[in-house]
């Protein structure tokens, strides 16, 4: 994928929403599935290139490179499939091409999760993946006086990821945030760690791998600081709906509870225009049919919303 997304935004402001996340979480697995290759292929045919996954019906972390597709249409750069054997100083692929005369072969085989200054009663590393009470406590333990903080890889960055987690750990510590009874814990590591399976498969590569809006909520929820959408409509809801169709921001997660921001509010209501403003270096006219583009995004909107309530009113 490429960094560069719907109108020049970054891929992440504008796919890191809480609409998409509501829509995608509604959307049957292979609807799901087909509308998200559909969107990767419309900057180029990841098939053409050689670049579609062997297993389609999983989940996987994207790529974002946008030198790549460039580089392999010039002939830079040469997708092959896996590698059957080495010799001396050559490479033999599977579908029986060789490769002679490597110089260098870098192995990407990713990372092995250990705690080499920890006892396993600590923590025991399980299938390159640590049974942590959502990631970051380990359920056992008499009191809860240990938390690692970003052991994670969720579909989204990893900052506001981290910083969530030490918010709550920190609350745990000082005791004013109370974890749940071992069973309880333990039997949440279990099921994520089965959802984690059905969506990225068993790939050592994908042993900590999460989703994140859902995630981000479920840590915000520990430390009393996720924002509540239906009261915030009532009270303010241009903030409302920019919280909800807007980039889920690490300024969502300040408007309310513990480490509460005044400007969180402002920041909310300007970011988009303060993530593009860097690129503005030539001011240009806005075209005129700019207003119309944005009067059928709303009615889209509209329409999909009724088309929901009209589906689940059958039911």
């Amino acid at each position: 994928m490429s960094r560069v997304h719907d109108n020049g935004y970054p891929w992440d402001t504008i796919f890191h929403t809480r609409f998409n996340n509501i829509v995608q979480n509604s959307l049957p697995w292979f609807l799901l599935q087909w509308m998200t290759e559909q969107k990767m292929n419309q900057w180029f045919n990841h098939e053409n290139y050689g670049l579609m996954p062997r297993n389609r019906s999983l989940m996987k972390e994207p790529v974002f490179n946008d030198d790549l597709p460039s580089r392999i249409l010039c002939g830079a750069v040469t997708v092959k499939p896996l590698v059957k054997e080495f010799t001396e100083n050559s490479a033999i692929f599977e579908d029986g091409t060789v490769e002679e005369n490597v110089d260098v072969v870098i192995f990407a085989t990713g990372y092995s999760i250990v705690f080499p200054f920890l006892e396993e009663s600590v923590i025991k590393v399980e299938d390159n993946r640590v049974p942590l009470y959502k990631h970051v406590f380990p359920p056992h333990l008499e009191k809860p006086t240990m938390a690692v903080i970003g052991l994670i890889q969720p579909l989204g960055p990893i900052m506001p990821t981290s910083e969530l987690q030490a918010r709550w750990a920190t609350r745990v510590f000082k005791g004013l945030s109370v974890l749940p009874p071992e069973s309880t814990m333990v039997a949440d590591t279990v099921r994520r760690n089965e959802k984690r399976i059905k969506w990225f498969g068993t790939s050592r590569s994908q042993s900590i791998q999460t989703d994140f809006i859902e995630y981000l909520d479920e840590l915000a929820i520990g430390s009393g600081v996720k924002p509540d959408l239906f009261l915030l409509l009532l009270k303010d809801p241009k903030l409302a709906l920019t919280v909800f169709f807007g980039p889920c921001s690490p300024f969502q997660f300040r408007l309310v509870g513990p480490g509460k921001w005044a400007g969180a509010r402002n920041a909310i209501l300007t970011q988009t225009e303060r993530i593009i403003k860097p690129t503005k270096t030539r001011i240009v006219n806005k075209g005129s049919n700019h207003l119309l583009i944005s009067l059928l995004k709303i009615l889209a909107v509209l329409a999909l919303f009724v088309a929901i309530y009209l589906s689940l009113s059958q039911h």
